[in-house]
């Protein structure tokens, strides 16, 4: 006896409203150089169906991927893609350029207090001056 659930589907089955989506294969350059090394290797008839066969391929692959020998692409594919990596001195100069810029604002405040420093000694000595001095220095 099979359970059926309300939508008429059976439990564990696939939906069948949602087609899987085929996912497309890859192969690196190397994985097809040594195909087409083994294919170039075969000398018995029926040994690249064989090969094909055993690898899950189609001959139009290999017929891609000798055209592709030829053009000399096929060993640039080895490379990984994307962005490559960054070098490290380019990493350090971005460091340093941070450090700089860090020290330099620090240095700006610095100097700025030490000009409010002086600015309110000036004020303090002014205040705390007897008023005599002030008096006979003015005369």
């Amino acid at each position: 006896m099979t359970m059926i659930t309300p939508d008429g589907a059976e439990p564990g089955a696939p939906d069948p409203e949602l087609a899987e989506r085929a996912k497309r294969r890859r192969f690196s350059g190397e994985y097809k150089l040594a195909v087409l090394r083994e294919a170039d290797g075969c000398s018995e008839p029926g040994a690249i169906g064989a090969l094909v066969r055993r690898e899950g391929l189609y001959s139009s692959h290999l017929a891609a991927w000798r055209k592709q020998r030829e053009q000399g692409t096929l060993a640039g594919l080895s490379r990984q893609r994307g962005r490559s990596k960054a070098d490290p001195r380019d990493q350090q100069i971005v460091a340093l350029r941070r450090r700089a810029e860090h020290a330099e604002a620090e240095l700006a405040k610095t100097r700025r207090v030490v000009e409010v420093q002086g600015n309110v000694s000036a004020l303090l000595g002014q205040l705390l001056e007897p008023r005599g001095a002030n008096q006979s220095t003015e005369r």
